[in-house]
């Protein structure tokens, strides 16, 4: 029965370590077409804000966790001015030069994963010269569930109510919202949306906010039981990237669809033969989905719905 309550729990927790992990990613890749490799810092900008708040201000953890996402959220829109769509720098060369020097990322996969890993290594090594290679972190809030000799964090059940509330809530931004409607708009068809007046350059930075920000919620929520070190991010990139691939196209339901499969597969290998392991499977679980779904769970779904419907 011991056995049967941790694997639940530590599905519950691979859960939520996907699901948050991915879900910034998800947004920003399904509707910007940016592979933002810098990811794993943007997480890294909410998990310090978050913890040095605490330390050095004396903020309480849980105002300190919506602080880090916000502060991120301002960062992320601050990189997609300057770096994504080049607004800033062109607004500046056409005024000098009369003419602009940065052509926008969106939909250059290529060009987007040179430009964010540029800034992936800044992100890092800025922070480590600024604070070190390591700083003090946060005590885990709640303490532990204890049946008999079992013990388990609290805080990590609650990390997977979180993540359950937050796919919720992006469901409901996406598509109960002007905004999600919009935003839906610019990923069908950009040149239309833009002719029905949606201010599609205005969605992308809005959007690229929006994602950054639960990326570093995602931090935040994560410092208290995390090392905090500038390269903390790099736990969470392979998830992150394997649930959007394996997820598909569809952000909010990909996102938990993948966050289910994924967290059943790291839970249970991880249970059986350690964390490495896990990873391995993970990363095993991706070549399979892209030799034999590769658009995705939710492309796969989407391809038997037109199926049937063609058929009737």
């Amino acid at each position: 029965m011991v056995n049967g309550i941790n694997l639940a729990l530590q599905f519950l927790d691979s859960f939520a370590f996907i699901v948050l992990a991915a879900a910034g990613l998800a947004i920003i890749f399904g509707i910007m077409g940016v592979i933002n490799l810098a990811h794993g810092e943007f997480i890294l900008i909410g998990a310090y804000t978050s913890t040095l708040s605490v330390t050095h201000l004396g903020i309480p953890l849980a105002v300190a966790i919506p602080i880090g996402g916000v502060v991120t959220a301002l960062f992320g829109i601050l990189t997609e001015r300057v770096i994504i769509s080049g607004a800033v720098p062109n607004y500046v060369s056409q005024r000098t030069l009369d003419r602009d020097i940065i052509e926008p990322l969106y939909d250059r996969l290529a060009d987007s994963m040179v430009a964010t890993f540029g800034l992936s290594l800044i992100l890092t090594q800025g922070t480590r010269i600024a604070f070190g290679n390591s700083i003090d972190g946060l005590s885990t809030p709640f303490g532990p569930i204890e049946y008999g000799a079992f013990s388990y964090s609290t805080y990590r059940i609650v990390l997977a109510a979180v993540s359950i509330g937050l796919l919720v809530a992006t469901y409901y931004l996406f598509t109960r919202t002007e905004f999600g409607m919009r935003a839906r708009a610019t990923i069908q068809d950009k040149e239309t949306a833009r002719a029905m007046g949606v201010d599609t350059e205005r969605m992308y930075m809005l959007t690229f906010g929006i994602g950054s920000g639960l990326a570093g919620l995602t931090g935040a929520l994560f410092a208290p039981v995390i090392t905090m070190r500038p390269t903390l991010g790099d736990q969470f990139l392979v998830e992150s990237f394997v649930a959007v691939v394996v997820g598909g196209p569809s952000v909010v339901l990909g996102t938990a669809l993948s966050g289910g499969v994924l967290g059943a597969i790291l839970a249970v290998f991880s249970n059986l033969y350690g964390t490495f392991i896990g990873r391995i499977a993970l990363l095993v679980a991706a070549l399979i989905a892209l030799r034999f779904l590769p658009d995705g769970i939710t492309g796969f779904i989407e391809q038997l719905r037109k199926r049937r419907q063609e058929s009737e």
